[in-house]
């Protein structure tokens, strides 16, 4: 599919973004027609060093206005996960519609070697998704199937 094509059939969602006083640069943007995410930058005034094993809240400097029956994900850079071993500590990260704070990233450095987070280093991924809530019935008994209860690898490794 050319990317022209591509770009008709993606639904687009408003979003309202705020910059916040620490913001600096561009507001995000999609790297591809393609593409679920869109890449946000650390805010910082100066570098962060995440040591081996440990973990740091990165600011970005922007809030969001986000639609009921839609929440953000916050998820890992696959380049920052494959080349330093960082990662979103709790992936992915729900940014609900409610709120109206600031968005930080929870990094952690899974590496071998301490990682230098800088001034505007695209440090995190944001999808937009929508949300269905549950409604609550309280049962005395549940259906039975095939695996029943069975659960952390009951179906094979």
């Amino acid at each position: 599919m050319m990317e022209s094509q591509m770009m008709q059939t993606v639904e687009k969602v408003p979003l309202k973004i705020k910059k916040l006083k620490n913001f600096l640069g561009d507001l995000p943007k999609y790297q591809s027609a393609g593409a679920s995410g869109f890449d946000i930058c650390a805010q910082v005034r100066e570098p962060i060093v995440i040591q081996p094993g440990a973990r740091a809240v990165v600011p970005s400097g922007l809030s969001f206005e986000i639609p009921l029956g839609y929440e953000i994900q916050c998820r890992p850079r696959s380049g920052l996960a494959a080349k330093l071993g960082v990662s979103v500590l709790n992936t992915p990260g729900t940014i609900d519609a409610d709120y109206r704070g600031e968005v930080q990233v929870i990094l952690v450095n899974l590496g071998q070697e301490a990682v230098k987070i800088v001034d505007q280093e695209r440090i995190a991924q944001l999808v937009l998704a929508p949300v269905v809530q549950a409604h609550f019935i309280e049962v005395m008994e549940l259906s039975e199937t095939i695996r029943g209860a069975g659960g952390f690898g009951s179906t094979g490794r």
